[in-house]
C-alpha cells in the first residue's frame, strides 16, 4: 500500500493593486528571473510533490518568460477572483487524482525566499498528522490592538501569538470541505488554517525561517534579493 501523495498549489491570480503597478508580483523581476519563477522552481526541488497547480491568468504572456511554468511537474489553471477562489480552482483541479487523505501544500507565490529545509521539515513532522499544520515564525514586536480612532487599548502577550507563511500543508478532503463550507456560510478565509479552524479542527504550527517573506511592497524586493544571496552562501535553497 502507498502512502498519501503530495500536491502544491501555488495560486497566482492577483493584480499589483497592493505593489503599487500594473504587473502582479509574481511577474516582477527579482534578480535574474520573475518572482514566479523563483517561487517554482523551489518546489520543483521537492521530490514527495507529485504536481503543482497555479490557478491564474492562463492567458498572460508573462507565463512564456517563466521556465519552470512548462515542467511537466506544473499546471497552469484558471484562478479566481479572491485567494480561496483560486485555492478551490486548484483542488477541483486535482479531485480526479487526490485521494482524501493526500496532502496539500498552498503557497504564496509571492514567497521566493522559501528554502526545501523548511518544506521538507513542514512535511516530516506533519506526516502523521491527522489535520496538518502551518509554517510560522514567533513576534519578536510589541503588539498592540488600537479602537477605532487608532488609540491604543491594550498589548496582548506577544509569546502567544505567530505570524503565519506558506506552505500551510492539509489532507486534500479536509481542506477542500473546509474552504467550501465557509463559502457557502458566506465566510472568507484569510488562509487556509483559517479555514481549518472553521471546521474546529486544529492546525499544528511548524517554526519556519524568518527568511521566508511575502512581497507585498517594491521595497520588499531588495530585501529578498539581499535574502537569496545569503541563501546562496548557507546553500540551504
Amino acid at each position: 500500500m502507498t502512502g498519501p501523495k503530495y500536491w502544491a498549489i501555488v495560486p497566482a491570480a492577483g493584480s499589483g493593486q497592493r505593489f503599487g503597478t500594473d504587473l502582479a508580483k509574481q511577474f516582477q523581476l527579482l534578480g535574474d528571473h520573475l518572482i514566479a519563477q523563483h517561487s517554482l522552481s523551489r518546489l520543483l526541488k521537492i521530490s514527495a510533490i507529485t504536481k503543482i497547480i497555479v490557478p491564474c491568468d492562463i492567458t498572460s504572456p508573462y507565463w512564456g518568460q517563466i521556465p519552470a511554468a512548462s515542467d511537466s511537474k506544473v499546471e497552469l489553471v484558471t484562478g479566481g477572483s479572491e485567494r480561496v477562489h483560486s485555492v478551490l480552482q486548484g483542488l477541483l483541479a486535482i479531485e480526479d487524482q487526490a485521494d482524501s487523505s493526500d496532502w496539500v501544500l498552498v503557497h504564496d507565490m509571492a514567497r521566493p525566499c522559501i528554502t526545501s529545509g523548511d518544506i521538507n521539515k513542514l512535511i516530516s513532522e506533519l506526516a502523521d498528522h491527522p489535520v496538518g499544520g502551518i509554517l510560522a515564525t514567533s513576534v519578536t514586536d510589541t503588539l498592540k490592538t488600537i479602537g477605532t480612532d487608532s488609540h491604543i487599548q491594550a498589548t496582548p502577550d506577544r509569546s502567544l501569538y505567530r505570524a503565519a507563511q506558506t506552505p500551510q500543508m492539509f489532507r486534500y478532503g479536509l481542506l477542500l470541505k473546509a474552504l467550501e463550507t465557509m463559502l457557502s456560510d458566506g465566510q472568507m478565509p484569510t488562509d487556509e488554517s483559517s479555514a481549518i479552524g472553521y471546521l474546529g479542527k486544529q492546525a499544528k504550527i511548524i517554526e519556519g525561517r524568518r527568511d521566508n517573506i511575502k512581497i507585498t511592497h517594491r521595497e520588499d524586493l531588495v530585501i529578498a534579493a539581499a535574502i537569496m544571496k545569503q541563501q546562496e552562501t548557507e546553500q540551504c535553497v
